[in-house]
């Protein structure tokens, strides 16, 4: 399946580095599925914001964002651990790309107005495979939540 992907994001006689950066691409945006999901409810809200956070943050058009969408989300479901997607993004993207993910996972959490106990499991957890300290990773959850305007994370929005 990740081949199929692939191909569809890449352009026509796409090279090695773009193959890689669509694999880190689905790799990304399965794992906000996997932080939407968590709860055992993929509320609407958290489902546009994984659109909105992939296509901002990959400079993608409308249509690709949602195919990306998706194509990310059947990967996701079809997943069994989250390893695979931690040792791609791990071997394709910088430390500072690998905090801007655990960013993105944060507002996908927070995107129902609520942060289930699982999900902020999920999260300590992805950090740790990602290799993102503590310290950045509290400081990612803080952007969100400056961003969002939470201002008690223990309360619901």
């Amino acid at each position: 399946m990740l081949n199929r992907i692939k191909a569809w994001l890449e352009p026509a006689g796409g090279s090695s580095g773009e193959s890689e950066e669509s694999e880190a691409r689905i790799a990304a945006a399965a794992l906000l599925f996997e932080a939407a999901r968590m709860d055992a409810d993929l509320a609407p809200a958290e489902a546009v914001r994984i659109e909105t956070l992939v296509r901002e943050r990959f400079d993608l058009t409308d249509e690709e964002a949602e195919t990306l969408h998706g194509l990310a989300a059947r990967e996701s479901a079809e997943a069994v651990e989250w390893h695979r997607f931690a040792r791609t993004l791990n071997e394709r993207f910088s430390y500072e790309q690998r905090v801007e993910i655990v960013e993105m996972l944060w507002e996908v959490a927070y995107a129902d107005g609520k942060l289930h106990d699982l999900e902020a499991s999920l999260l300590r957890r992805i950090g740790g495979l990602l290799y993102v300290s503590d310290r950045d990773r509290g400081a990612a959850r803080q952007r969100v939540l400056d961003r969002l305007g939470i201002v008690d994370p223990a309360t619901d929005l």
